[in-house]
C-alpha cells in the first residue's frame, strides 16, 4: 500500500504563498516553461515567415495564446494527478495532491477552472488557437481519465504526447499566429521542419519519462515501454531518436532550407549533439535521481530548440 499523507490541505486564504506555490508544483513547472517556450518561439516563427513587426495587436494575440495554453497545460497535467494519486505517492511523492498538499476537491476545482478558463480564451481569439486548446484538451482527458485511459498502453500513451506536443501545438499555433498577422494562413517549410523534429524529439520524452517511475508503474499495472523492454534498452533509443533529430537539422542546414540560416543551424545542433553524447556518458540507470535529472536534460535540450529554432529564422 501507498504511504498515507499527514499533511494538511493548503488553505489559500490562510497562507496565499503556500498556496501559489503548491500550484507551481501541481502545474508541473518543466511543462509550463516547455508550453511558454513553443508559444513564444512559434509567434517569431510566424513574424519572421510573415515579414510582419511586432504591434500591439501581435502582442495581444501572444498574451491570448499563452494564458490559453497554459491553462490547458494545467488542466491536462493536473487531471493527471487526480487520477494518479496511489501512483504518484510512490513515484512522485512530492506532488501536491500525493503529498496532501492539495485535497482531491481542491485539485478538481483547479482542474475544471484552468480547462474551462482555457477554452474560453481560446474561443475569444479565434478558431486555429481554439481547435489548438480543444483537441490538446480532448487527447489530454482520453490520456488520463477511465474508462479510455490511453496511458496504460505504451503505444497510444507515446502517440497522445508526441500528437499534442509535435503536430497540433506547432501547426495550430503557427496557423494562429500567422493568421492574425496576415489575415490568411499558410505553412512554410521551415514551420514543418520545426514540427517534424518536435514530433520525433518528443517519441524520445514520450518514452523515457517512465524510466524512473518504473517501480510505481509495475505495482500498479501500468504498462511501460520501460517495463516492456528494459530501462538500458530505452536509454539508447532514446539517444538514437535525439541523435537522428540533431542529425536532421544539420542536413536541413547543409542543404539550406528555405526560411532557416544554414550556419547557425548547423553550429548549434551539431554543438548540442556533442553535449547529449558527453551528458549521457555515466548515467547510473539503477540510480533515481540520475535518471530524474537526465529525463530533465532531455527537457532541456527540447526547450533549447524553441530557442535557438526561431533565431535560425530571424537571421535566416
Amino acid at each position: 500500500m501507498p504511504p498515507i499523507s499527514l499533511n494538511q490541505p493548503k488553505n489559500f486564504l490562510q497562507d496565499p504563498f503556500s498556496w501559489f506555490y503548491s500550484l507551481w508544483k501541481f502545474s508541473r513547472p518543466h511543462t509550463i516553461v516547455g508550453t511558454s517556450l513553443s508559444v513564444l518561439a512559434l509567434s517569431i516563427v510566424a513574424l519572421a515567415a510573415t515579414k510582419s513587426s511586432i504591434t500591439v495587436k501581435t502582442f495581444g494575440y501572444l498574451l491570448g495564446a499563452l494564458m490559453a495554453c497554459l491553462c490547458g497545460n494545467i488542466y491536462i497535467v493536473g487531471l493527471n494527478q487526480l487520477e494518479d494519486v496511489d501512483i504518484d505517492q510512490i513515484n512522485k511523492p512530492h506532488l501536491p495532491v500525493a503529498a496532501g498538499e492539495f485535497s482531491l476537491k481542491q485539485g478538481r476545482i483547479i482542474v475544471s477552472f484552468t480547462g474551462i478558463l482555457g477554452l474560453g480564451f481560446a474561443a475569444i481569439f479565434g478558431k486555429w488557437l481554439l481547435a489548438t486548446v480543444a483537441i490538446s484538451l480532448t487527447i489530454g482527458t482520453a490520456y488520463s481519465l477511465p474508462p479510455i485511459r490511453l496511458k496504460r498502453f505504451p503505444f497510444l500513451a507515446a502517440l497522445c504526447i508526441f500528437t499534442v506536443r509535435g503536430v497540433i501545438v506547432n501547426l495550430g499555433l503557427f496557423l494562429y499566429f500567422s493568421e492574425a498577422l496576415t489575415g490568411t494562413g499558410f505553412i512554410p517549410p521551415s514551420v514543418w521542419l520545426l514540427t517534424l523534429f518536435i514530433l520525433i524529439f518528443t517519441v524520445a520524452i514520450a518514452i523515457f519519462k517512465d524510466v524512473p517511475d518504473l517501480e510505481g508503474d509495475k505495482q500498479y499495472n501500468i504498462t511501460t515501454f520501460t517495463i516492456l523492454l528494459g530501462k538500458s534498452t530505452i536509454s539508447k533509443v532514446t539517444l538514437g531518436i535525439i541523435t537522428f533529430c540533431y542529425l536532421g537539422m544539420i542536413t536541413a542546414g547543409l542543404i539550406k532550407l528555405p526560411g532557416i540560416n544554414p550556419w547557425l543551424t548547423i553550429g548549434s545542433h551539431l554543438s548540442l549533439l556533442v553535449l547529449l553524447g558527453l551528458r549521457s556518458q555515466g548515467v547510473d540507470l539503477e540510480d533515481k535521481i540520475a535518471i530524474a535529472q537526465f529525463y530533465q536534460f532531455i527537457w532541456k535540450l527540447f526547450f533549447l530548440e524553441y530557442l535557438l529554432f526561431p533565431l535560425s529564422c530571424l537571421f535566416a
